[in-house]
């Protein structure tokens, strides 16, 4: 059974965007990691990345679009775009909230020594991927050493005032599962999570968001290589969740690529699925014409509706009302 069939035994001939409150910018494939579960592919020897101009058209945009409150920025790592420190600066500017999402470990790259201090300053909301909150898990999904890493940039994090109680620097962390499953509750794996991360490495953080791996790019890659595609699939098809409907991130959200292409979401950019009319940042004056448009689908998108639900924000339902 194919999602839009699936939608449509729910009665939904599809699903149209409500509004545009977050524009997430993905300024490319680089990065100093090369995650197992990475839908992008992203990597070291990935060339990929958002020029300077390609950036301030999007700033462009962003200031003629006033009723997006928030700028995802995202990657590969987005920190090693030559344009990122630019494009959180003018967004900030413009008074929108930034979203930096950090691999930690780039805190401690080479030349990068005062990173965490600029989004400090710039007052940029930190949501760090951290798939477990022990060294075997986190270096099997992310490489050796990557662990005791994101361990020393938390710390550095934390004694910036990131994650403090009465703090405002916002620091969240992200929980992909390792294997071919679903993400279990979110509020009892946060806390299970801080009470280990406090207790073994007095780490503080705000919440933790858990999200689905998608079956797409290297993660599908995997699955065929452990023989669980089809499993997994199947798995999501099965949790199908109509109540994560009118929360899934593609609802309210656009999707800039490196390139200045639009799309519905970051996991329909990776398959090279554009926006119905195949929209770009040089085609228009602001980002209103995404709003109220069709919204491209495919069967990827049991990922988001399955069980809770997942975005790029966590888990979309309480898991009372799944």
């Amino acid at each position: 059974m194919t999602f839009a069939s699936t939608l449509r035994q729910h009665g939904f001939d599809g699903l149209r965007r409500a509004s545009i409150e977050t524009l997430q910018v993905n300024v490319g494939k680089i990065c100093n990691q090369a995650c197992h579960h990475c839908h992008v592919e992203a990597g070291p020897k990935r060339i990929e990345s958002m020029t300077q101009e390609t950036a301030k058209r999007v700033l462009q945009l962003l200031q003629s679009t006033p009723e997006v409150q928030t700028v995802d920025i995202t990657g590969g790592a987005p920190e090693l775009n030559p344009n990122f420190r630019a494009l959180v600066q003018g967004s900030r500017v413009l008074q929108k909230r930034v979203i930096d999402r950090c691999n930690l470990t780039v805190l401690l790259e080479p030349g990068f020594e005062d990173l965490a201090e600029f989004l400090r300053a710039q007052g940029v909301h930190i949501i760090a991927s951290l798939p477990c909150y022990t060294a075997e898990n986190v270096d099997r999904q992310r490489g050796r050493g990557v662990f005791d890493r994101s361990i020393q940039a938390l710390r550095l994090l934390n004694r910036l005032g990131y994650g403090q109680a009465g703090s405002d620097l916002r620091l969240d962390l992200v929980f992909n599962p390792v294997g071919a499953t679903l993400c279990p509750p979110q509020e009892a794996l946060e806390f299970d999570y801080k009470r280990r991360l406090r207790e073994d490495f007095g780490i503080e953080f705000g919440r933790l968001l858990t999200i689905t791996n998608m079956p797409i790019r290297r993660f599908s890659d995997y699955l065929v290589r452990i023989g669980k595609e089809e499993s997994y699939r199947n798995l999501l098809e099965d949790n199908f969740n109509p109540a994560t409907l009118e929360y899934v991130m593609c609802r309210r959200l656009i999707s800039v690529s490196w390139d200045g292409r639009l799309y519905d979401c970051d996991f329909n950019q990776m398959l090279e699925l554009p926006t119905p009319g195949r929209l770009s940042i040089w085609d228009m004056d602001s980002f209103r014409p995404a709003a109220g448009k069709a919204i491209q689908l495919g069967d990827h998108c049991f990922g988001c509706t399955a069980g809770a639900g997942s975005s790029c924000g966590g888990q979309l339902r309480s898991s009372a009302a799944t």
